[in-house]
């Protein structure tokens, strides 16, 4: 079956939302390798892991295949360059990886079983090959800046996702874009004071103090929460069984009464040390966190079947009614952003 066959795809923004009584139950994978005359090999055994992040650098994918047949082995290795990985459970089921694949290696664990090793970057071609040359008139802006950065992504496969309002003031001289398109994105991003990354495929980008737009799931014992969260000296740390709907950048919901609060250190030395770790890993009153790392990973044939991701706490302040698309959002939605 090929990748264009696939039924009902989420791809990233879709809403896919646990419901705060969907019970997690029934798994269900599937490994897609290449676009046309794609592999599916879904119904082998695969563990896989997967390290998702806010930041440019590219998300990353490590899967192994076993028992592969030695036709389809050589065919991933040498054939395609894409590989789309879809887990959860029945219900709460989409995309946790979309990429291309840097290195196939084939290899024996034991007498009787193969393997097949799939490693990938979300982005990877445009991120280290996306070439911007063109020059910008005086009175341009930084959407034209983004503009012509992503013509030189989607050249290599990025398309445009998300992107929030940009401040239209403009370049008092012109501008000459010479290199590659990230490092381009990333003065946007410095200069706007924004967020910019690669999510399946598509670059998006958000103001520091804002979000991502889409549904907030509920994570409690009842949708997957595993143990309790816990504060951190790096944000809130949170694991659930694998979850799908889980996106960098947007929110979740957590109980604040199940979070086990950082133990501070008694030594006067450590006093600020102590401060820092308040600000930074501060609670959220209604229980929101901005999802800033997120990490999966699983067997189709094993137990492992998890989603760890590290918050902060949504900012109060931009808890606002906000203009999408010229459509006013009632922040009872539970979507968040800033009027920029």
């Amino acid at each position: 079956m090929s990748f264009q066959e696939l039924p009902a795809i989420t791809t990233y923004g879709d809403d896919v939302t646990a419901a705060e009584d969907t019970e997690q139950w029934i798994r269900e994978a599937s490994l897609i390798v290449g676009t046309e005359d794609a592999l599916d090999l879904s119904d082998l055994r695969f563990i896989f892991r997967i390290k998702r992040g806010d930041t440019q650098t590219p998300n990353t994918l490590r899967v192994r295949v076993y028992n592969v047949s030695e036709q389809t082995a050589l065919r991933t290795m040498k054939e395609f360059t894409r590989v789309v990985l879809q887990a959860g459970y029945e219900g709460n089921y989409g995309i946790i990886f979309d990429g291309t694949i840097i290195q196939v290696r084939i290899g024996r664990e034991n007498q009787t079983d193969t393997y097949v090793d799939i490693t990938a970057a979300d982005g990877d071609s445009a991120y280290n090959f996306g070439f911007v040359n063109q020059t910008l008139a005086a009175g341009a802006t930084m959407r034209d800046v983004v503009d012509a950065s992503m013509k030189a992504m989607e050249k290599k496969g990025v398309t445009r996702g998300y992107m929030a309002f940009l401040t239209e003031q403009r370049l008092a001289r012109g501008k000459v874009m010479f290199g590659l398109a990230r490092k381009f994105m990333e003065g946007v991003a410095r200069t706007t004071q924004s967020v910019w990354s690669i999510q399946d495929g598509k670059a998006v980008l958000w103001p520091e103090t804002s979000y991502n737009p889409g549904d907030i799931p509920v994570i409690s014992p009842q949708t997957g929460l595993v143990g309790l969260p816990e504060q951190t000296s790096n944000g809130i740390t949170a694991r659930m069984l694998l979850n799908p709907s889980v996106k960098i950048g947007t929110l979740i919901q957590l109980k604040n009464e199940a979070i086990q609060l950082y133990e501070y250190n008694p030594d006067i030395k450590q006093q600020s040390e102590n401060g820092n770790i308040e600000m930074q890993s501060a609670l959220n009153d209604e229980g929101l966190y901005y999802v800033m790392l997120a990490e999966h990973w699983g067997d189709t044939r094993g137990n492992d079947w998890y989603t760890e991701v590290v918050c902060l706490a949504a900012d109060v302040t931009a808890f606002r009614s906000f203009v999408r698309q010229g459509e006013v959002v009632d922040p009872a939605l539970a979507i968040v952003k800033t009027n920029l």
